[in-house]
């Protein structure tokens, strides 16, 4: 399984758009690095304000690495743009989130 770091680089969390670098390391130690950003209006959406941003982004990360690879996840994206790809990303998410 792939490791998922997430790091916030907006200093405010009420930044917006919130601004996260996410580094994707397999077993064999291959890396990707993709730069992400989160309107406050998706966050609310999909956490209802009930989780940070840091595990929003995380688990759209392993939404998306169940349905590709590392290397096919854009470089630098827009956490909205995941819903146009996959258009079942909101429903899974949010349920998720809520446990």
């Amino acid at each position: 399984m792939a490791q998922i770091n997430v790091y916030s680089l907006s200093g405010d969390p009420q930044a917006a758009p919130q601004k996260f670098q996410v580094e994707v390391a397999d077993e064999d130690d291959t890396k990707t690095t993709h730069n992400v950003t989160l309107s406050p209006e998706l966050y609310q959406r999909l956490t209802g304000g009930l989780r940070s941003g840091e595990e929003l982004v995380r688990a759209s990360f392993e939404f998306l690495l169940e349905r590709e690879s590392k290397s096919e996840i854009l470089q630098s994206f827009d956490l909205s743009q995941i819903q146009k790809y996959f258009p079942e990303y909101e429903a899974v998410i949010s349920s998720q989130l809520a446990r």
